[in-house]
């Protein structure tokens, strides 16, 4: 199963991508002992539109053309849901053992996503109510992406409850 990170943005150089570059890397070392392919991460460009809807617009049409047709689609979005490490875990062996072809997490930009991409979504997923820095929500989903491969894997990283 392929893993896809699609990001609105590019990430410097800095704290947050040396910890991003180090989740990824410890997720891939994982990959295909579970079936699933190294973390690849697509960067979007802002969109340089006048007003807010069509920036959103056509980074979504950017984002929606970087994912793989068959692929699940789980988007950061305020208005998700939060899902615990362990139900993601859980959620990703699902489409993994239900044949989807991958999975990718989506990042929109600073105005937001698209209503297409909103509704393309298999999962809104939110970690929590604060409004995070987009550096910071790559290297949580990236982290995430580890721990449930760890949590899959019957890893000791994860000490959380059954």
């Amino acid at each position: 199963m392929r893993l896809a990170l699609v990001a609105v943005g590019r990430l410097k150089r800095g704290p947050e991508r040396e910890l991003a570059d180090t989740y990824r890397a410890r997720a891939d070392a994982l990959a295909r002992g579970l079936g699933f392919a190294p973390v690849q991460v697509t960067e979007i460009p802002e969109s340089r539109a006048r007003r807010a809807p069509d920036r959103c617009d056509e980074e979504g049409s950017l984002i929606l053309g970087a994912v793989m047709p068959g692929s699940a689609l789980m988007v950061m979005d305020e208005g998700g849901r939060p899902v615990t490490s362990t139900g993601f875990a859980d959620q990703l062996g699902a489409w993994r053992d239900g044949g989807r072809s991958g999975l990718a997490i989506v990042i929109g930009g600073a105005d937001g996503l698209s209503e297409a991409v909103r509704q393309r979504a298999d999962l809104l997923f939110a970690f929590g109510a604060a409004t995070l820095p987009h550096g910071l929500v790559r290297v949580l989903a990236l982290e995430q992406v580890y721990r449930a491969m760890t949590i899959l894997a019957g890893h000791p990283y994860h000490r959380g409850a059954p």
